[in-house]
């Protein structure tokens, strides 16, 4: 399996452990579920499984607030559990990479707790603290709808803490270099078990400094490079996935010479997508791929079509964010914070040929695709559940109880049931016996792209026409060359090619008419 450059051509699959398979009858998702489903993963032609925090957490965030660094959630499972679910991921020749947390951890750690009690304790040099809230004010509040400010009062410590997150999540002091010792000594622990990377939560906001808005700062970069230079010289195989929802130039920036970042997410390019399915106008898609800077050879972009958190909004304009919230999230309880907060299936209207058409384009694109758990079968939301746990619930595998995911009375979250996205009529097992369901089409992209060296390398060059519905690219690689054509409207669309060209994702030739949403992949 040692190819150090792999993630430039995986398809990465984004996998909840709570939402995925319960085997102790618990209602709980758990690591030995995740075991029993890998053949499952492994068919839809994924290489390397995401798993959000598997940590021991109060989860108030949903295990974004770590409690303990060096343990499994006991929900989860054991940490012969995740052994055995490592080498199980290698042996169908597949990677697993964990989330990691670096920039908070829960008021519940034993470091907050021990060092808001005691100001002499090194512990209580492991978090921010203040007499004032006026301290970097310049700083952005990124949970507008839920917190009023950065900084709160602890009436333990007699000081206000700094927090970027929930208030429930003090941000660490990387001004301290113990602070990053704890960070490399933790990657370090899970390395050594076998895992082949982390996707990074929240990399943007390591440090403060006064007149700034604390986002992206050079010394923020220079704790990266040191984590980098750390597993490039432990753990030369390990990759690094950047998690900074930041505009394209400032993501470039944690890729730096390659010796940060191996992969950054194209953030941006996810709710222009949407937005240029809703206004049947490919030029958001073309104009934002277009300011995506050079990046080194061997650092990648990873694209999304949705995941965990909800559809961010936070990078397009007053403008269009009050359009995509019209469009796609009338109803209030759809939306949250800057976003929305709905699965892919339901946003497209449960509409085939809008979601294979924006696979199409998540799997033409240059950048590692990431594939969310459910979307696949498109499985619907809950916008009832709290905060963003409406995109977090189970995986519907068949029509039985608990759509197979649980045989408990009671599951950790309500299964889907209503009439559109059901588990009675969604479910992996449904979904396997349609041989024109999503699931298969997905598959096939899948299938196509991996058999394909330019899909996989190429470079980009963009056909933006005088169609605005038409969005329009070539993939080139090695003197060869796939052109990607994309019909955004509901109305069949006239694209001349000279020749004969062939469709090889229909496996027909092209007649020059494109019908509503349809897209080729032409050789």
């Amino acid at each position: 399996m040692n190819n150090s450059k792999w993630y430039q051509q995986a398809i990465f699959y984004e996998l909840y452990v709570r939402a995925f398979k319960d085997t102790t009858g618990d209602g709980n998702g758990d690591l030995r579920g995740v075991i029993e489903k890998l053949d499952y993963v492994k068919d839809l032609g994924v290489d390397c499984v995401w798993l959000l925090p598997i940590y021991p957490s109060p989860l108030k965030d949903d295990g974004y607030d770590i409690q303990d660094f060096y343990g499994i959630h006991e929900d989860f499972g054991t940490m012969d559990d995740l052994k055995e679910l490592i080498d199980e991921v290698h042996k169908r020749d597949m990677r697993l990479i964990l989330d990691l947390v670096v920039n908070h951890v829960s008021d519940q750690h034993e470091w907050f707790q021990i060092g808001r009690k005691d100001p002499t304790h090194p512990y209580h040099d492991y978090f921010v603290w203040s007499d004032s809230k006026e301290k970097y004010n310049e700083t952005r509040i990124i949970f507008l709808d839920v917190e009023e400010s950065n900084w709160t009062w602890d009436e333990v410590a007699q000081k206000y803490y700094w927090h970027r997150f929930f208030a429930s999540q003090p941000d660490l002091n990387y001004d301290n270099p113990a602070v990053e010792q704890e960070l490399l000594d933790i990657m370090d622990f899970w390395l050594k078990l076998g895992i082949d990377g982390f996707r990074v939560d929240a990399v943007p906001y390591l440090i403060e400094r006064e007149g700034t808005n604390c986002e992206n700062l050079p010394e923020t970069h220079d704790i990266l490079k040191r984590m980098r230079a750390f597993t490039d010289a432990n753990y030369p195989d390990c990759v690094m996935m950047c998690e900074a929802n930041q505009w394209p130039e400032d993501v470039r920036e944690y890729f730096g010479d390659d010796d940060e970042f191996h992969m950054g997410f194209n953030f941006p390019l996810m709710p222009r997508i949407y937005q240029a399915v809703a206004q049947k106008d490919a030029t958001p898609i073309y104009e934002i791929m277009k300011t995506l800077p050079e990046i080194p050879e061997n650092c990648q972009w990873t694209n999304f079509l949705r995941n965990h958190d909800e559809l961010t909004l936070e990078m397009v304009s007053e403008e269009v964010r009050q359009f995509m919230w019209n469009f796609y999230a009338a109803e209030p309880r759809m939306r949250s914070n800057l976003g929305i907060r709905r699965r892919m299936a339901p946003l497209l209207e449960n509409d085939v040929r809008k979601i294979t058409l924006i696979n199409s384009i998540l799997f033409t694109m240059p950048g590692t695709p990431i594939v969310y758990y459910g979307d696949e079968i498109g499985m619907g939301d809950n916008i009832w559940l709290h905060d963003r746990n409406g995109v977090r619930t189970p995986m519907q595998w068949n029509d039985a109880k608990n759509a197979g995911f649980s045989n408990a009375e009671k599951t950790y979250s309500p299964v889907i049931d209503d009439e559109g996205f059901g588990f009675k009529k969604v479910n992996v097992d449904s979904v396997m016996s349609d041989k024109d369901s999503i699931y298969y089409q997905i598959q096939k992209m899948i299938t196509l792209r991996k058999s394909s060296a330019i899909l996989q390398n190429g470079g980009i060059e963009w056909l933006d026409g005088e169609d605005q519905s038409i969005l329009a690219y070539k993939r080139v690689f090695d003197g060869n060359e796939i052109l990607i054509v994309h019909n955004l409207s509901d109305e069949t669309k006239e694209f001349v090619v000279e020749g004969e060209k062939k469709d090889v994702y229909s496996n027909s030739t092209f007649d020059n008419q494109l019908a509503a949403y349809q897209f080729v992949w032409l050789q």
